[in-house]
């Protein structure tokens, strides 16, 4: 069985350039290697997944697969709700480290990489 990777898809995988404007119209590139670095782990043998929750409106499945497909981004699916996996790649996470006592700062003080 594979082991399962999971992508957030604005931010990570769409560079969010433009912003949001609609679950349905995704207007942006892809993040500067981001296709060959999916397609690395997926060589590896990782079953790579997106996770966005434009896929919960009506459109926003059809809009990443098609976005997927302009740019030539294969992946194994596109859902709604995370999978278990062995890792989650997304740009609006804090990596828990054992310290709770250095959350509430490190929440206050977030910004996402493109920021």
């Amino acid at each position: 069985m594979k082991q399962t990777v999971v992508f957030d898809f604005d931010g990570v995988i769409h560079s969010y350039t433009s912003g949001w404007v609609r679950e349905d119209i995704i207007p942006g590139p892809p993040v500067p290697g981001i296709k060959e670095s999916i397609d690395g782990m997926r060589a590896a043998g990782y079953e790579v997944v997106i996770v966005s929750t434009r896929c919960a409106h009506v459109g926003g499945l059809g809009a990443i697969n098609e976005w997927l497909t302009k740019y030539g981004i294969t992946v194994d699916s596109v859902r709604t709700e995370k999978p278990p996996a062995i890792c989650y790649i997304d740009d609006r996470a804090i990596c828990f480290d054992g310290h709770p006592e250095t959350l509430l700062e490190k929440v206050r003080s977030f910004k996402p990489w493109n920021k």
